[in-house]
């Protein structure tokens, strides 16, 4: 449904100030009809949908999506982030730059790899011992089912770790 001019003015004016009498002045009508038909503005039925519309695309553009976040993940682990930290001097304060520190780089670094859990070794054998178990069920599952009473030979490789601790927290 299309609006006004107006109808968007007191909309755009109400989701400022969240009041309607106001919004409808602001948004160019007199104040009798501003007092008589504010509350009628605020349910119009176009007004409200627009005004739900406008609201959730501000919600939204609050919010930081995956993309936003491991990108500045990437930039802290990477040291390219700064951090702005006052100094009092005996002149004064200064302000001074610095990079992340390698313990802020590890946090973002444990951060991405929480992200990415493809690439960590343990959840690999997990997923390899699930694939493994499921392939013994859907054997069992057709042995039971059919009439071959024939042996099932299934081989599974045993995965073999390093002595270190490269689990992820």
């Amino acid at each position: 449904m299309k609006l006004s001019p107006k109808q968007q003015a007191f909309a755009d004016n109400f989701i400022k100030s969240g009041n309607k009498y106001q919004s409808a002045i602001e948004a160019g009508y007199s104040k009798n009809y501003a007092r008589s038909h504010a509350k009628k503005l605020s349910e119009n039925v176009g007004i409200k949908s627009y005004i739900a519309e406008r609201m959730k695309r501000l919600e939204s553009d609050k919010i930081a999506k995956a993309a936003e976040v491991l990108q500045y993940f990437t930039t802290v682990l990477r040291g390219e982030a700064k951090e702005t930290i006052i100094v009092s001097t005996p002149d004064g304060a200064d302000a001074v730059e610095n990079e992340p520190s390698i313990k802020d780089r590890m946090s973002a670094g444990k951060e991405l790899l929480k992200r990415y859990p493809a690439d960590d070794r343990m959840l690999g054998a997990q997923i390899k011992k699930l694939e493994a178990e499921a392939d013994i069920m859907a054997a069992k599952a057709k042995r039971e089912t059919s009439e071959d009473t024939s042996n099932i030979t299934i081989n599974i490789k045993p995965i073999q770790q390093d002595g270190g601790d490269d689990s992820a927290d």
